[in-house]
């Protein structure tokens, strides 16, 4: 319980075995304590090497969910354990509207989250949901 605490998150669903989750009230702290939390996950799991990656992607993804929606923000990690394969990382929140990708200039100070996660990433998409939607992506588990 001590990590509701440090994180100010306002729930642990899983973090046991394969699937991680996180529910984070929709202030601006949310985006530091999510990377947080993914960071500490994947080094637990020992994907330390996808920590980085996962924790700036998925703060790209909780930015834009603060930036454009109201309500909580989920954060889940899926990997089947002890193989090589993927690790699935979704962000959900309660906007319905899919995301868009923009051409961002070269002054421009936002607009190039999607272009990272779809740069960085194996895959990634949206999926809408009874409250909202989930942006997902997939990074690569090195084997």
């Amino acid at each position: 319980m001590g990590a509701l605490l440090v994180w100010e998150v306002i729930g642990v669903i899983d973090t046991e075995g394969a699937c991680a989750e996180w529910t984070f009230p929709a202030e601006p702290g949310a985006v530091r304590d999510a990377r947080a939390v993914v960071r500490d996950q994947l080094r637990t799991w020992q994907l330390d090497s996808l920590a980085d990656i996962a924790a700036l992607l998925v703060s790209e993804l909780v930015t834009n969910s603060l930036r454009h929606a109201t309500g909580p923000i989920g954060v889940r990690l899926v990997w089947p354990g002890g193989m090589p394969g993927s690790l699935l990382v979704e962000v959900s929140d309660p906007l319905p509207d899919p995301p868009r990708e923009r051409a961002a200039d070269v002054d421009d100070e936002s607009g190039r989250g999607l272009q990272l996660v779809a740069g960085a990433s194996r895959r990634w998409g949206t999926r809408p949901g009874d409250n909202g939607k989930t942006v997902w992506f997939e990074l690569a588990v090195p084997g």
